[in-house]
């Protein structure tokens, strides 16, 4: 459910009126004591420079960047009867830039029915959240906005889930250091490209998906429409620059159905399950800009290596590997190479990208790990592959 305004919010607004109250009675009483000198200038500035001092004194320590926008928030606190978990839980979900799935909801459903307070934003572009100036959607900003998130809920530092897109802001979050501090503990799940030399890897990939196999999704596609069709194609093979003025950002957003991301859906699911693919999302809740995806990814390409900064990392975290990952492996050994806070290892047998996916008990198996993880108890899984095992496990092409 989203959250209603908190009772932060109405503290700093009520902090807001008294500020100005005070500057107003501060101004007539200087008019007063300086019998209104040079038509009121001396009071005029004095006041003035009161409240400007207040405002910087007020946003110490925040960088303007790193200030949230406005973001589409969802809270599940934790079910009656549920053993409360002291520390908040936020999930990043993959994209970049679309809406937090249906199935994603009911993931998080599953661990507030555990005792966890859940937390989750849709990224700027995506989802219920506003839009950004196109040139503003970069991994670097997507770091800060979960920093700024972070600090504005105020409850000290959290654990966070990062699924695809979002356990790559994860990663890049433990690589700086003080965004990292904020972090209790990280789950690096299901990772894409970490850095620019990391994104220029390709080739394998886990058991085989339903890519191909899964019977084409129905519904209307924008890549039907010949202009966004053509728009679309040109943003993807870099033809045309994200921002294009073929079709508005928004435009763009609105345009892109469900159905678009057909084979993409597909290919997050094992073989076996071709047949039996749940819908993600629905009519109302889908959201996916693929323009602003594109950019983010590009500027992940972009991007020096971050492994030595990612060497000096001390969050403890948790990678899970699915079996019929369609992830580039090296995404995902990259990272366990290069952070030695990784505690273990879960390669989550019979699911593919999209790990909970609400079929058969696949949700429950991965409740079972994290919680396990964030309680730091023995995990119902062994810790596989560990560092010495990425060689073979890259070799048995598992």
């Amino acid at each position: 459910m989203p959250l209603t305004v908190p009772l932060r919010l109405i503290g700093r607004l009520i902090l807001a009126v008294l500020a100005v109250v005070g500057l107003a009675g501060l101004f007539l009483a200087l008019i007063v004591l300086t019998d209104g000198a040079r038509g009121g200038l001396a009071a005029w500035l004095t006041a003035f420079g009161a409240g400007v001092t207040a405002a910087l004194w007020r946003g110490r320590g925040r960088a303007w960047p790193g200030r949230l926008w406005p973001f589409a928030v969802y809270h599940y606190p934790p079910a009656a009867g549920a053993s409360r978990h002291p520390t908040p839980l936020l999930y990043l979900h993959g994209g970049p830039v679309r809406s937090t799935s249906v199935l994603d909801h009911r993931f998080l459903r599953v661990l507030a029915g555990q005792g966890y307070d859940v937390y989750a934003y849709e990224q700027p572009g995506g989802g219920r959240s506003d839009l950004l100036p196109m040139e503003q959607y970069t991994i670097s900003r997507s770091v800060r906005d979960l920093a700024a998130f972070i600090d504005r809920l105020d409850k000290g530092p959290v654990d966070v889930l990062g699924f695809s897109a979002g356990a790559v802001v994860l990663t890049r979050a433990l690589a700086t250091a003080d965004v990292a501090v904020h972090v209790h503990r990280a789950i690096i799940a299901e990772p894409g490209p970490m850095d620019g030399p990391t994104a220029l890897i390709s080739g394998q990939q886990g058991r085989p998906s339903a890519r191909g196999l899964a019977p084409a999704p129905t519904g209307p596609r924008a890549t039907r429409v010949p202009r966004y069709a053509v728009a679309l194609g040109l943003i993807q093979l870099g033809l045309l620059p994200p921002d294009t003025g073929l079709i508005t950002q928004a435009e763009g957003v609105n345009a892109f159905k469900a159905a678009d991301l057909g084979s993409d859906t597909a290919s997050a699911y094992c073989a076996q399950d071709a047949g039996r693919i749940p819908a993600e999302d629905t009519a109302e809740n889908f959201s996916f800009s693929v323009a602003a995806s594109l950019r983010i990814m590009q500027t992940i390409k972009d991007s020096p290596s971050i492994a030595s900064e990612l060497k000096r990392s001390r969050t403890p975290a948790m990678l899970m590997i699915a079996e019929c990952s369609s992830q580039v492996r090296q995404w995902e050994t990259a990272i366990l190479a290069a952070d030695p806070a990784i505690e273990r290892t879960q390669y989550m047998p019979g699911v593919g990208h999209h790990m909970w996916n609400g079929l058969d008990d696949n949700n429950e198996r991965a409740a079972a790990v994290i919680t396990a993880f964030l309680q730091g108890e023995p995990s119902p899984l062994r810790n596989y592959p560990t560092r010495a095992d990425i060689s073979a496990f890259l070799r048995d092409h598992r």
